[in-house]
């Protein structure tokens, strides 16, 4: 079953969204650390949350720059995974980050995919991710780079 198809068959259960998220975070246990919610997800589109809590809190009372960036990346991989057709894969291959303000309170990360994805599209794929605050403020902004290409033949 591919992402997609779980998420929308997941989330229909109560407490589907936090389940969800959980299973996420076990394939890729690093983005546990943020505790993150999967708000949304639909093909070349992702809307992640987490919460401002101690763990991801810097020295100056505020979000920390990389539990940002993490929400910006799983947001990002996210995004493309539901939109790529079976015959691809991906991986972040670079990411530009502008810090536009103080980040504090619950972050919510929407990754957009620049372009429709197809069986035939393979190199660079731009997706970017807007990180905002409670206000609805943009307290990020990033482009990641994902290297898209074809997935070995019986690795489906």
């Amino acid at each position: 079953m591919n992402l997609l198809a779980l998420h929308r068959r997941v989330t229909r259960w109560p407490l589907g969204t936090w389940l969800f998220s959980r299973a996420v975070c076990f394939k890729a246990p690093y983005f546990a650390s943020i505790a993150p919610r999967v708000d949304a997800l639909e093909p070349g589109r992702c809307v992640v949350s987490f919460r401002h809590r101690r763990a991801v809190t810097n020295h100056i009372g505020t979000v920390h720059a990389i539990a940002l960036c993490n929400a910006a990346e799983l947001a990002a991989g996210l995004a493309i995974e539901a939109g790529l057709p079976p015959t691809l894969r991906w991986i972040p291959k670079g990411m530009q980050v502008e810090y536009l303000r103080k980040a504090m309170g619950r972050m919510t990360a929407t990754a957009t995919v620049r372009g429709i994805v197809d069986s035939r599209q393979t190199g660079d794929v731009p997706v970017v991710v807007e990180v905002r605050d409670p206000s609805n403020e943009i307290v990020v902004r990033a482009v990641i780079g994902m290297w898209v290409s074809a997935r070995p033949t019986g690795d489906a």
